[in-house]
């Protein structure tokens, strides 16, 4: 009886909830131009508002003119300001939380988070699921037992703001109805080593009703192995009730095989874009592809046209400006204080009414040593078409430039982890090529013309992918491994795995 009337508050509550969102839906462009105007306001006295005269700023075009496109290295002054304990620089008082993520070219970033920005992040999550409910009419998930894979919830302070990862941070926002219902232990959940804690899940999960189960895809797949290799069997022969897995982080589409594999069975997948910087979007109708963007959730969205990105006469548009099935580089103005803030991920819009976008890259995750600029919509694209082709599961892959070759012209090196290779690599790796001309038109030019080979394949022994992010500390939590880079940083590393395993890449 108990059970029945949670699913049954949780169905009147999705039901509602959804009639509201509607709103926004409708009103996506004159929300934005408000959002803006009430965001320069809040923060009119703050060090950077002073500095870029928001007391002045009364359209969009004048933002545009006072405030530049930055990263987190423009910020990072401002940022330093706010971590020595500083009040009113960036946003009004201090920030409720810094999330500290990995960064690349300046190490740890701090990203603040504004007490007023945490219920958008959490509320974004919670009408994800709300809208799944109502769509789908069906909660049964909520009378068994969930998991989120994240980072630990412990919590350091610096200088009055608490600090930790984005996810370990949400971990105390979740709600009380859903605290008795949630695994792994809070013992677990503080376990640093990736491998260990995703170990002592396995065992405390194993026995339990799971219902409902939230990670990024490459996490999510390490903790569905490990569960088969020990119990030998299907992951929804272990949970036959599994109704609902949440993912977000990265495009779905290419690990969806081997999910699916993984899984044995039928299970509902709920696609997410959150990030430290905002929750952005979610699936919203899954009868339609692409994510929900999220309009009203204390975000200004403005966009560069990838070709444009980082040129000074690079125009910024507004989601009135933007067109259908073009890459944008995605700018952000937040209710945490930050300003035309470069994210770093590209997004490609499929519909405008209401405005739903793909995940298509990231601006700095791309090949373009010949001009070719390949994206990482175009590799995943390729790579899912031809697996379409052939008998064949991919755990990973990585492609890398090669300009200087032992002999012959230059070529895209991919570098491929198979679970199942194809009987003929040579097939695929054809069928690969030709379908990365289809997609990339100034690649098609450079093999036309004789300028590059068509691209060649490396098979990688099992677990390669794994060691790399071992090798970067980037096990567990919302770590990514580019799919494509401009250098050989990661092709490097594959190499070098090889020669001290004494395999080499096939």
């Amino acid at each position: 009886m108990q059970n029945f009337l949670k699913k049954k508050i949780a169905l009147i509550w999705a039901k509602s909830h959804v009639k509201r969102t509607n709103n926004f839906k409708e009103n996506a462009i004159r929300d934005q131009e408000k959002l803006l105007l009430s965001l320069v306001k809040t923060a009119e006295q703050t060090l950077f508002g002073q500095e870029h005269d928001f007391k002045n700023i009364q359209t969009t075009s004048d933002f545009q003119n006072q405030v530049q496109v930055s990263d987190y290295e423009d910020l990072n002054p401002y940022i330093e300001k706010v971590k020595n304990g500083e009040r009113d620089i960036l946003w009004p008082n201090l920030p409720e939380y810094f999330a500290k993520t990995s960064g690349t070219t300046s190490g740890s970033k701090y990203i603040p988070i504004s007490k007023e920005a945490m219920p958008f992040q959490t509320g974004a999550a919670r009408s994800a699921i709300f809208h799944y409910i109502a769509q789908k009419d069906r909660a049964d998930f909520v009378s068994g037992k969930m998991i989120f894979l994240q980072g630990s919830p412990e919590l350091e302070e610096l200088n009055g703001v608490k600090t930790g990862r984005l996810s370990g941070i949400v971990a105390h926002h979740i709600p009380s109805y859903l605290q008795k219902n949630r695994l792994p232990s809070f013992k677990t959940n503080l376990i640093d080593d990736w491998e260990t804690k995703v170990d002592e899940i396995v065992k405390e999960t194993e026995k339990e009703n799971m219902t409902l189960i939230s990670g990024i895809p490459p996490w999510l797949i390490m903790y569905f192995e490990k569960l088969s290799e020990k119990n030998g069997k299907k992951i929804t022969e272990l949970f036959p009730n599994l109704q609902l897995i949440i993912t977000g982080g990265v495009n779905y589409e290419p690990y969806r095989e081997k999910m699916e594999e993984l899984l044995g069975g039928k299970v509902d997948i709920l696609q997410t874009f959150p990030a430290s910087e905002g929750f952005f979007a979610f699936q919203d109708d899954f009868t339609k592809e692409g994510l929900l963007l999220l309009t009203n959730h204390g975000i200004f969205y403005e966009f560069i046209a990838l070709e444009e990105y980082g040129k000074p006469t690079a125009r910024r548009l507004t989601l009135k400006d933007v067109d259908l099935n073009k890459d944008y580089a995605l700018i952000l103005t937040t209710n945490s204080g930050l300003w035309a803030y470069s994210i770093g991920d590209v997004v490609r819009f499929i519909s405008k009414d209401p405005y739903r976008i793909l995940v298509s890259g990231r601006t700095k995750h791309f090949t373009s040593a010949f001009g070719e600029h390949v994206i990482a919509f175009e590799v995943e694209d390729a790579m899912k078409a031809t697996v379409q082709k052939f008998p064949v599961q991919i755990t990973e892959f990585h492609l890398a430039p090669q300009v200087t070759p032992e002999s012959g012209l230059p070529y895209h090196e991919w570098f491929i982890e198979f679970e199942k290779a194809p009987d003929d690599l040579e097939a695929f790796r054809n069928n690969l090529d030709l379908e990365m001309r289809q997609r990339n038109s100034y690649y098609d030019d450079l093999i036309s013309g004789k300028i590059l080979q068509p691209l060649k394949i490396k098979s990688l022994p099992r677990n390669s992918f794994h060691e790399y992010a071992k090798s970067e500390g980037k096990l567990g939590g919302q770590n990514k491994i580019p799919r494509l880079a401009n250098d050989r940083k990661i092709a490097d590393f594959f190499y070098q795995l090889a020669l001290t395993s004494n395999k080499l890449p096939e």
